[in-house]
């Protein structure tokens, strides 16, 4: 692990999930943590360096000194981009790109809005984007959209949410026996338990990334104008989603691509919203697919 300062006070965590070649920054969905990320960052570390983030108030990083009611989405940007100051991977406007290092990124949902609001804060960062459904919707009415947000299901199950359980393998068992997590391979579930919660003295184990906070983060999706700004885009961007019956950002997703130039659009009928965690497989061939052409060599990253 290492630790990097973000605005607000906040103390973020990186992890290295192994490989060699060109920089992969994996950024994680709402209520998870960067090392949910090991089984897909495994089948492409031999083309591929992975580190993970933890985002604020998520696995190992602190929350933000001041957090609000709702969570401004522009924090997680922040966190993004003292990532990529950490790693030395933020090109200078005075190096030529052909001499720049190459960078990726990958993320889920909100991860995936965050590396994609990094982009944009500073554009020609990385060399390629790919992206799972991301939570990037138009909205008009900021306020109105934010009280529809608070008085949805959503927030209010998420507010419910058990945040503790009487051991690991508790926990594990509880998930892996209903909706939604119970459509994570075996290993992405473990590495959510394990990584996810802080064991008591009493043998029992709590959520790191408090119910409260992760719904906060939901009512916080309204808080930024991403939408409208995809045409500023300039780097090349997969979109991936998860089959149209499945409710959910899946099935604004392909508009999300529309309004990127250029961009790259894959739908995968068998999955859901947790489609890089429910068949790693799948998504992590989809990645190295679209990186491969856009990386200097064009070895392919093979599965172990």
């Amino acid at each position: 692990m290492r630790r990097l300062s973000s605005t607000d006070g906040v103390t973020l965590v990186l992890h290295d999930l192994g490989g060699r070649g060109p920089t992969i920054v994996y950024s994680h969905a709402t209520g998870f943590h960067g090392r949910v990320w090991q089984p897909l960052a495994t089948r492409l570390a031999a083309g591929y360096h992975g580190i993970a983030v933890d985002y604020r108030g998520h696995g190992d990083s602190t929350r933000a000194e001041t957090e609000n009611d709702t969570v401004d989405w522009h924090g997680y940007r922040d966190d993004a981009l003292a990532v990529l100051d950490a790693i030395d991977a933020v090109p200078s406007n005075d190096v030529p790109s052909a001499s720049r290092a190459p960078l990726f990124g990958v993320g889920h949902s909100k991860g995936a809005t965050s590396l994609v609001m990094a982009e944009l804060a500073r554009p020609g960062t990385f060399s390629a984007l790919a992206l799972y459904e991301p939570i990037i919707f138009p909205v008009e009415d900021e306020d109105t959209a934010r009280e529809a947000m608070r008085a949805s299901a959503l927030i209010a199950g998420t507010r419910r949410r058990r945040p503790t359980f009487p051991s690991f393998a508790a926990a594990e068992v509880n998930y892996a026996s209903k909706p939604p997590l119970d459509v994570l391979t075996a290993d992405a579930l473990h590495a959510y338990v394990v990584h996810g919660f802080n064991q008591n003295a009493d043998g029992s184990v709590t959520l790191k990334c408090d119910p409260e906070h992760e719904a906060r983060t939901f009512e916080g999706s309204q808080s930024h104008r991403t939408w409208y700004e995809l045409d500023q885009l300039t780097c090349p961007v997969l979109i991936m989603a998860g089959s149209l019956d499945d409710p959910g950002p899946g099935q604004v997703a392909e508009g999300v691509a529309d309004r990127i130039s250029g961009a790259t659009f894959r739908r995968f009928d068998h999955l859901g919203h947790f489609g890089p965690l429910q068949d790693p497989d799948t998504v992590a061939g989809a990645i190295d697919d679209f990186f491969a052409s856009h990386r200097p060599s064009t070895r392919r990253a093979e599965a172990p």
